[in-house]
């Protein structure tokens, strides 16, 4: 696992670390690959991408290393994914959405695959952020300022939320930028503002996300804060989120679906103090492919590291149903899964509002 374990973001490291463990348990206990036994090494990422490189490294210079769960962050991405192809060591991310990482920085006109190692098993902010705008447009908002903090996530967010709103009959009204460490947003607020958005789209995590909120109501601009993903945390109504702000995420409530139900009440039996947030599901789906495709390669091989690009090529075919449910992959890597899920904050907690697919 490659994650960020310690820092703002820890809360959703730790998720995804700890839903690794529980597939790799549960593989361990169920003989699920004869003759061999998997072991979870997890390396903190601290949501930087020269960490996250090092990271890689540090794994793949282990010959026991086969598979990768990681990363939370698409700008951490990039770091890792070419050090783990170059040892070919499969990665699967629950979490990654920028649509780069799988069909290359000119995904739109001429889509080609960078990485042959790289899949996720989350859809992408080319899904995301059009469905957000959908939302907003369906709800009768025609005018939105957005926001965001410069990062890969957040930008490919944006970009691709501007581009649904407005071909869907929406004005951006105010087009803002915060840098990642900021925590006055009193500039960006005041020209957004007087812009007179009836929502604001941020793209970017819930350590700036919660704040702005706040700082936004408290200034007059009472208007929903939408986000991403990113953004879907507890943390973002600790931090500042209040009602009526609003966020996507990839997938059905996992609570809603019965195929989660084995990994909900093998997570709670399990014992782990931190919860599974937003990605526990996906990072569960992720290890089991992972074993899924060890379970053809480690068959006749005589030592993990000579299983590596075999692993790579068994993932391609890999297919089951997940706690998240169909996980495959299509021909960049990505899920084949499009399911996304509008949320609110209400009554101080984060509540479904709508669920399916991109029209």
């Amino acid at each position: 696992v490659i994650a960020p374990l310690s820092g703002d973001l820890s809360a959703l490291g730790l998720g995804i670390r700890n839903s690794v463990d529980l597939a790799i348990r549960q593989a361990n206990d169920a003989g699920t690959i004869p003759g061999w036994k998997l072991e979870l090494a997890a390396e903190d990422d601290e949501a930087k991408p020269d960490t996250g490189k090092n990271a890689a490294t540090k794994l793949a210079s282990d010959a026991e290393v086969v598979g990768v769960v990681g990363t939370l962050n698409s700008s951490v991405a990039q770091s890792v994914i070419p050090v783990l192809d170059a040892a070919k060591i499969v990665q699967v991310s629950p979490a990654n959405t920028n649509p780069a990482l799988t069909k290359g920085a000119d995904y739109l006109t001429n889509p080609v695959r960078p990485n042959a190692n790289y899949f996720r098993t989350c859809t992408t902010d080319a899904v995301q952020g059009p469905f957000a705008a959908q939302y907003l447009l369906g709800e009768g908002i025609k005018k939105v300022a957005t926001v965001h903090d410069k990062k890969s996530y957040g930008q490919g967010l944006v970009t691709e939320f501007t581009k649904a709103f407005e071909s869907g009959g929406g004005t951006v009204v105010a087009a803002e930028t915060i840098n990642p460490d900021d925590k006055n947003f009193s500039a960006v607020i005041s020209k957004v503002k007087g812009a007179g958005p009836e929502a604001l789209y941020y793209g970017g995590e819930y350590p700036q996300a919660g704040p702005l909120s706040k700082q936004m109501k408290a200034a007059g601009l009472k208007v929903p804060l939408m986000g991403g993903d990113g953004i879907f945390s507890g943390e973002f109504i600790k931090l500042g989120g209040t009602d009526g702000d609003l966020a996507t995420s990839v997938g059905a409530p996992v609570e809603t679906l019965d195929s989660a139900k084995t990994f909900v009440e093998g997570y709670k039996a399990a014992g782990f103090s931190e919860g599974y947030e937003a990605y526990g599901a996906y990072s569960f789906d992720a290890a089991n492919a992972i074993i899924q495709a060890l379970k053809v390669s480690l068959a006749s091989a005589t030592d993990a590291k000579s299983a590596r690009e075999a692993t790579i090529k068994a993932m391609a075919s890999v297919s089951f149903d997940g706690a998240t449910g169909k996980v495959a992959f299509d021909e960049f890597g990505d899920s084949v899964s499009r399911v996304l899920t509008v949320y609110a904050v209400t009554d101080g907690a984060w509540a479904a509002k709508k669920t399916g697919s991109l029209k």
